[in-house]
């Protein structure tokens, strides 16, 4: 299994990924799926040390098996040390340690560019996310109560955070 850095030629990969957690879970609270050109621009507007990664097979170099991404944790500017983390895993890779090595990548991403806190904010009921997290060093924070309406249901989304 290999990380590297997303490349446009991964669109329709991670789109595939991503797309089915909006329509289906509640890992995101994105109701509408991204459009190819959404989710391009997504890809080349990480830069200066934000990134989108992909965990590839070495079986296959086009198999994505999941990204995770590195965003600014708010746009105003005293803000710039601190970053929030995404992580997918396509689902028949769930519990096959690619969401490990990509919080990995993201973690040392974040750390060779000088920043100093990563965020997660995890939608209730994502416990393999919230332990996933936690192995790599991070801490619930505070519990942002009812902050986000799918399927019909308030949702509850827990706010965790690694201090490199």
């Amino acid at each position: 299994m290999d990380i590297r850095t997303a490349t446009l030629a991964d669109t329709s990969a991670i789109l595939a990924i991503y797309n089915r957690e909006v329509l289906e879970m509640v890992t995101t609270l994105d109701l509408v799926p991204r459009t190819v050109a959404e989710q391009e621009t997504y890809i080349t507007s990480r830069t200066g040390g934000l990134a989108v990664l992909v965990a590839e097979t070495g079986e296959d170099p086009s198999a994505i098996t999941g990204f995770g991404s590195l965003s600014f944790y708010r746009d105003r500017p005293g803000y710039r040390t601190s970053v929030e983390n995404s992580v997918y895993v396509h689902r028949d890779h769930h519990r096959s340690g690619v969401g490990s090595l990509l919080l990995s990548g993201i973690i040392e991403q974040a750390r060779a560019h000088g920043f100093h806190a990563i965020f997660a904010r995890i939608v209730d009921g994502q416990e393999p996310s919230v332990n996933l997290h936690r192995r790599h060093g991070y801490e619930v924070i505070g519990i942002e109560r009812e902050v986000g309406r799918k399927f019909g249901q308030w949702r509850n989304v827990a706010l965790m955070q690694l201090l490199l």
